[in-house]
């Protein structure tokens, strides 16, 4: 007897359902966050190594293939970061104002909010310092 099992295709089945294209952009996501990553340990590596290594580093930064990656990269990180604030309020306790349970739009708002104001204090703080 000749049992056939079941293979699964494997090429393009997430296309087909719009969560799993939000999956799949997510997981693209954190793909770019880890080039960052690398670029900027790059930074770090070649500052130790002295003053004209660091500078050919920024140098490198300024090319316009560096600064088309640092686009693409700089719209993968909004949306991985959103993904990250969407998730907040699912795994959260729940907060209740006034006897009521706080929408998780207000949840994500506030913690997008809270980014937001984080990141220009910063800027404004180290702007400040610059001499």
């Amino acid at each position: 007897m000749n049992v056939r099992t079941y293979v699964r295709p494997t090429t393009g089945w997430w296309r087909r359902n719009p969560w799993y294209r939000a999956y799949m952009l997510r997981e693209a996501s954190s793909l770019f966050v880890t080039l960052y990553a690398l670029v900027l340990l790059a930074g770090i590596a070649c500052l130790v190594q002295g003053r004209a290594a660091y500078d050919g580093w920024r140098a490198a930064l300024a090319s316009p293939w560096s600064i088309a990656f640092h686009v693409v990269a700089l719209g993968f990180f909004l949306c991985h970061a959103w993904s990250w604030f969407a998730v907040m309020p699912k795994t959260m306790p729940f907060v209740t104002v006034g006897g009521r349970r706080l929408a998780d739009r207000a949840i994500v708002a506030a913690g997008a909010a809270a980014a937001v104001g984080a990141s220009l204090l910063v800027f404004v703080v180290v702007w400040a310092t610059q001499p």
